[in-house]
């Protein structure tokens, strides 16, 4: 009998509630949301703002505290981890990228993406030789001595997903991407994330309210006032 592989799920969401406030004006920003991301996944989480799209984002990333029910991210339960666990996690496994892009402007881009090299203490060379390999997946290595305030706000998005991809991360967290950005622009930054899937073998779980992007997603998480009310493939 042929020898069955069997994928774990980089991601394991079950019966988690996130609460703010108390009484009657108590607000139940998740409300019993479970479900699995596997490897390799493009996963979409849609809905209107104030349905818990990033309130769940940043409790799978280790940005919250947890209140009730489990997450397993890579095989870590984030509920059980201290806080050297959770910087660990953060800057080991999980990737993030805002659509806020949060680049230091006295930086340049090279400067920028190289920042979780530094901070993991990669000798100069090899992270030189990441850094432009980055920048030149994300299309700017003509731009690696440019600052923010140099660039269009798709050049910035691209840098802020170079540093998010520079420690090889198993899951990129993206609280909407495009937010800031024009359609056309955008859409580049969407198709470079679906590629990033398919070229670094990456995990990514993505709020965002793009049609474009969820068209590219592999399955799409429907948030409703805190609860999971569809999973679609897509």
């Amino acid at each position: 009998m042929a020898a069955t592989t069997i994928t774990e799920p980089i991601v394991q969401v079950t019966g988690l509630r996130r609460v703010y406030g108390s009484g009657d004006a108590a607000v139940r920003a998740l409300d019993g949301v479970s479900f699995e991301v596997s490897p390799g996944e493009l996963v979409a989480v849609v809905g209107r703002s104030g349905s818990g799209k990033t309130t769940l984002l940043n409790l799978v990333g280790g940005l919250d505290a947890l209140q009730e029910g489990t997450i397993t991210v890579a095989g870590r339960d984030v509920g059980g981890l201290d806080e050297a666990g959770l910087d660990a996690l953060r800057r080991d496994v999980v990737g993030f990228v805002f659509q806020s892009f949060g680049l230091v402007p006295t930086l340049s881009a090279s400067e920028n993406v190289g920042i979780p090299l530094r901070l993991r203490g990669v000798p100069v060379e090899e992270r030189e030789e990441r850094v432009a390999l980055l920048l030149e997946l994300v299309g700017l290595s003509g731009h690696a001595a440019q600052r923010p305030g140099e660039m269009s706000g798709g050049q910035q998005q691209r840098v802020a997903i170079a540093r998010a991809l520079a420690s090889s991360p198993r899951l990129l967290i993206a609280d909407e991407p495009t937010g800031q950005l024009d359609s056309e622009t955008g859409l580049a930054v969407m198709a470079l994330l679906r590629g990033i899937v398919e070229a670094e073998g990456m995990t990514i779980l993505v709020a965002t309210h793009d049609p474009t992007l969820v068209a590219l997603a592999d399955r799409v998480l429907h948030l409703q006032d805190g609860q999971l009310t569809q999973h679609v493939a897509s």
